[in-house]
């Protein structure tokens, strides 16, 4: 199955479902709408639980600020399968960012070892013991803005966000990192490839909400980046 969608698709709900499978779902989250159930106020697996009456499992997860593709499994053991497929970093996952300025390279990629810093923060090391890997590609869309197609190739935690900070853009909206103040941190999880029981899966949903991400500069250059896994990324060194 293949799923394109071009336009926006959730963004004042908490989530839309995009596609519903035998073993799973998949959903598209909204931009500030937490992933776990805190303050007493049911999280977006939790929502979508109790929208289908059925028990659902988490096997990855996006930052609250952060909208885009969940897969979200039916049963304890298609979880383990799916939790199996991202340690192994068979499920590959692509992003859109907008960020401000001019970054240091405009594609190549960022790599590293990950730490805990403060407030919450991480940040990147020299060191490459166990590093983070993100591949990307940019293009200007005017008035001083760039988008940014990102491929992670490892999966920690404030990744992306650490990553375009550490090429001095950090993501518009993600204040944390110092991005600038926006209606809502310009980070969304586009595109999903993976393959289940000898199936191949592909879904691509353009970022809901954000009034940057609807420029027509950004839905133009969306039109180049359809199918981010048939691009021809820049190798990591």
């Amino acid at each position: 199955m293949v799923v394109k969608l071009l336009t926006p698709v959730c963004g004042i709900l908490m989530y839309q479902i995009i596609a519903d499978e035998a073993d799973f779902i998949v959903i598209c989250k909204s931009a500030n709408i937490h992933f776990h159930s805190q303050d007493g106020s049911a999280g977006v697996v939790a929502q979508a639980e109790l929208d289908l009456g059925i028990k659902l499992y988490s096997v990855h997860r996006l930052d609250t600020m952060t909208s885009g593709l969940l897969i979200l499994a039916k049963s304890s053991a298609v979880a383990a399968e799916f939790t199996r497929q991202f340690s192994e970093h068979k499920v590959q996952k692509y992003y859109l960012a907008l960020a401000k300025g001019k970054p240091k390279k405009k594609q190549g990629w960022v790599i590293g070892d990950m730490a805990k810093s403060r407030r919450s923060m991480h940040k990147l090391l020299r060191s490459m013991d166990n590093p983070a890997k993100t591949q990307f590609f940019s293009h200007s869309v005017g008035d001083g803005l760039r988008l940014y197609l990102l491929k992670p190739l490892s999966g920690k935690t404030h990744q992306l966000r650490v990553a375009l900070a550490s090429i001095g853009v950090p993501i518009l909206g993600d204040e944390l990192y110092g991005g600038d103040a926006s209606d809502r941190g310009y980070l969304h999880a586009y595109s999903l490839n993976f393959s289940y029981k000898a199936q191949a899966y592909q879904y691509s949903v353009a970022p809901p909400s954000g009034v940057a991400f609807n420029s027509q500069a950004v839905i133009e250059q969306l039109q180049h980046w359809q199918s981010p896994e048939q691009l021809t990324w820049p190798k990591v060194k």
